[in-house]
C-alpha cells in the first residue's frame, strides 16, 4: 500500500473515532442531566435571576366599592449633564407637572449628575416627558398604593408606606393574602448544557370584600365630626355592628389623616382607638351589670332596692352621681337615672364570683378576635389579683376601675340586643382569588345571658331612651339605649375634675335590632355627660341608617296602626 492511500485511510479513522467519541460524550451528559449531576459546567451567576413582583391585592367595600387598588406611578429623575437645553426643559416640565418653571429651572442646574425631581408621577404624565425624547430625563416606575376615597375609613384599612410595608389595619392583618407571592426567572442548563431560563410566575394578591359600607361609613363620619366640633372634644370614635352577624357596617376615629400622604404631625394618629386603645366605659357598663344580675336570678324585672344616695363598700363610699337619695327604687329608674348606688347593690347581691364569671362571658379582658391588626385586651383585675379590692366590685359594676376598647363595649351591648347570643366581630366578608370565592361565616361565640334576660333589659333600655327622646330618640321606632359618662385621670394618678369621657351605646328598631352602635367622645369641652354630648352623633347616625336600609316604621312593621 502506497503512502497516500495509507494517509487517507488514517484520516478516514480519525474521523470515524471522533464521531464515535462525540456520541458518547452526548449520551454521558444526557445519562448525568437524568441522574441530577452537573453536566458540563457551572450555572451563570446569580445576577442572570430575576424576580417578577405580583399585583397586591384591591380592598372593595360591601358592595363592590373600590376603597383601596395598587398602581404604577413613576419618579422623575434628571441627568443634568445630559440636558443640552435646561430653561426649554424646565419650561416643558413646569405644564406637565404644575410646579414652577423657575424652580425646576434650579433643580436642573444644581450641577449634581443625577436629580429626583418628583416622585408619584402619573402614567399619563410619564407618557408625555418621554414623548419629547430629551436625553437626560428618566422616569422609573414603581407599585404604589392608592385610597380613591382618601381618609374615608382609614382607621379600619391602615395603609401600606411607599417603601411596601403595611402598616396598622386591614393592610396589615391580611398582608400575606394581600401581597401575594413574588415570581421569579432562574438560570439553567438543559440537557445539551445550553443555557436556558426557568419561569416561575408571580401570584397576584387576593382582593378582599368588607363588611364596611362606604355610604353607612359617610354618614358616620359626618356625624362624629360635627359632634367632635360642637363639644370640642379631643377624640371621637363611633362603631357600627349588625349584632346578628357581627360584621362592622361603620368605624371611625377622629381626628384622622390622609393615607395617601399621611402627612401628620403625631404619628399616634394612625392608631385606630376603637380596637387598639382602652378607656373606663362609665354607666354604659350598668347594662351588663343588669342583664347579668337578671340571667343569674339575682333580680327580676320587677325587683326594687332602697337608694339611699351612698353606700360603703369595702371601706369606699360609693355615691349617685346627683349626690342624690332616690329611696325605693326600681330596676327600670336604676338604669333610666343611671344610679351608681343601685349599680353598686345589685352587683353585691350577686357576689363577686358570679358577677365576674359574666364578665368573662361577655370576654372583657379578653381579645374580641377581630381581624384587624393591634388589637388589644383591655384590663379587668379579678379577685384573686393582689390589686383587686373589694370595692371593685362596685365601682366596676358602673364601668370604673376597668377599661375595656369601644370594640368590646359594642360587642356586649350587641349581644343584648341579638338576645343574649355575642357575635365575633369581623371587617373582611369575603376573599376572591381569581376564581375562587372564600365567604366568611358568621361565628357565635357563646351565648352570654339567656334571651329572656336580654329581652327584659331592652324593655328597660326603650324606657331609659324614651326619658331623653329629644337628644336621643327617632320619630317612629323604637330606640334602646344607655349613655355613659367615665372619669379622665391625670399623671399623677388623681380624677381631673374638669375632664370626662362622654358616650352613647343602643340599637334599633329595639324589637328587632339591625343594628348597634357606639359613640365615645373623649374630653368633650362645651358638654361633659354622655347624654348631651354623645347622644346627638348616636341620635343623627340612627336616623340616618334606618333610612338608608329602608326599614319601615315600628307601625308599619308591627302592623299596629
Amino acid at each position: 500500500m502506497n503512502s497516500a492511500r495509507q494517509a487517507q485511510l488514517y484520516r478516514r479513522m480519525l474521523a470515524v473515532g471522533a464521531f464515535f467519541l462525540l456520541i458518547g460524550g452526548l449520551a454521558v451528559a444526557k445519562l448525568a442531566s437524568l441522574q441530577g449531576l452537573p453536566a458540563v459546567q457551572a450555572l451563570p451567576e446569580s445576577d442572570e435571576s430575576r424576580s417578577f413582583e405580583p399585583q397586591r391585592g384591591s380592598i372593595f367595600d360591601a358592595h363592590g366599592y373600590l376603597l383601596a387598588v395598587s398602581t404604577t406611578v413613576y419618579d422623575l429623575a434628571a441627568l443634568p449633564a445630559n440636558i443640552t437645553d435646561t430653561l426649554s426643559t424646565a419650561g416643558l416640565l413646569s405644564e406637565v407637572l404644575h410646579r414652577p418653571s423657575l424652580d425646576l429651572l434650579q433643580l436642573l442646574q444644581q450641577g449634581k449628575t443625577y436629580i429626583r425631581i418628583q416622585r408619584g408621577v402619573s402614567q399619563e404624565q410619564a407618557d408625555t416627558i418621554l414623548s419629547w425624547k430629551r436625553s437626560g430625563l428618566q422616569a422609573e416606575p414603581r407599585s404604589t398604593r392608592v385610597y380613591p376615597n382618601g381618609a374615608l375609613a382609614v382607621c379600619a384599612l391602615g395603609f401600606v408606606t411607599e417603601s411596601g410595608v403595611a402598616s396598622h389595619g386591614i393592610e396589615a392583618k391580611y398582608d400575606d393574602e394581600l401581597g401575594g407571592e413574588p415570581g421569579y426567572r432562574v438560570p439553567d442548563r438543559d440537557s445539551m448544557g445550553g443555557l436556558v431560563y426557568r419561569y416561575y410566575p408571580p401570584h397576584d394578591g387576593v382582593d378582599l370584600y368588607l363588611t364596611l359600607d362606604r355610604n353607612i361609613q359617610h354618614v358616620v363620619e359626618q356625624a362624629l365630626e360635627r359632634g367632635v366640633r360642637s363639644t370640642m372634644a379631643s377624640k371621637g370614635i363611633a362603631v357600627v355592628m349588625d349584632p346578628r352577624t357581627g360584621a362592622i357596617l361603620a368605624m371611625a376615629v377622629l381626628p384622622d389623616y390622609d393615607p395617601n400622604t399621611r402627612i401628620v404631625s403625631d404619628e399616634s394618629i394612625f392608631v385606630n382607638s376603637a380596637v387598639s386603645e382602652a378607656y373606663e366605659p362609665g354607666s354604659v357598663f350598668k347594662v351588663i351589670t343588669v342583664v347579668s344580675a337578671l340571667d343569674a336570678g339575682t333580680i327580676n324585672a320587677s325587683s326594687t332596692y332602697y337608694d339611699s344616695g351612698e353606700i360603703l363598700v369595702g371601706g369606699r363610699p360609693i355615691r349617685n352621681s346627683d349626690l342624690k337619695a332616690h329611696g325605693e327604687t326600681s330596676i327600670r329608674d336604676l338604669l333610666a337615672k343611671s344610679l351608681n348606688v343601685g349599680s353598686a347593690t345589685v352587683s353585691g347581691r350577686m357576689g363577686a364570683k358570679k358577677f365576674y364569671e359574666y364578665l368573662s362571658r361577655f370576654r372583657f379582658g379578653q381579645l374580641t378576635g377581630i381581624d384587624l391588626a393591634l388589637e388589644t385586651s383591655g384590663w379587668v383585675r379579678m379577685p384573686g389579683n393582689p390589686e383587686w379590692h373589694e370595692s371593685d366590685l362596685a365601682t366596676n359594676s358602673y364601668g370604673q376601675g376597668l377599661a375595656v376598647t369601644p370594640l368590646q363595649m359594642i360587642s356586649a351591648i350587641a349581644a343584648v340586643a341579638n338576645h343574649g347570643v355575642m357575635m365575633r366581630p369581623y371587617v373582611v366578608a369575603r376573599q376572591v382569588d381569581g376564581s375562587q370565592v372564600t365567604e366568611v361565616s358568621p361565628q357565635v361565640l357563646r351565648q352570654v345571658v339567656s334571651s329572656e334576660a336580654a329581652s327584659e333589659v331592652t324593655d328597660i333600655l326603650v324606657y331609659a331612651a324614651e326619658t331623653v327622646a329629644d337628644i336621643v330618640g327617632v320619630s317612629g321606632y323604637s330606640v334602646a339605649g344607655k349613655s355613659g359618662t367615665s372619669e379622665v385621670y391625670t399623671s399623677s394618678g388623681g380624677v381631673d375634675p374638669n375632664e370626662t369621657v362622654a358616650s352613647f351605646a343602643g340599637y334599633a328598631p329595639a324589637d328587632d335590632p339591625r343594628f348597634a352602635i357606639l359613640v365615645v367622645l373623649d374630653r368633650p369641652q362645651l358638654e361633659h355627660y354622655g347624654t348631651r354630648a354623645a347622644g346627638p352623633v348616636f341620635q343623627e347616625i340612627a336616623e340616618e341608617m334606618l333610612s338608608l336600609m329602608g326599614v319601615p316604621p315600628d307601625n308599619v312593621r308591627t302592623g299596629n296602626r
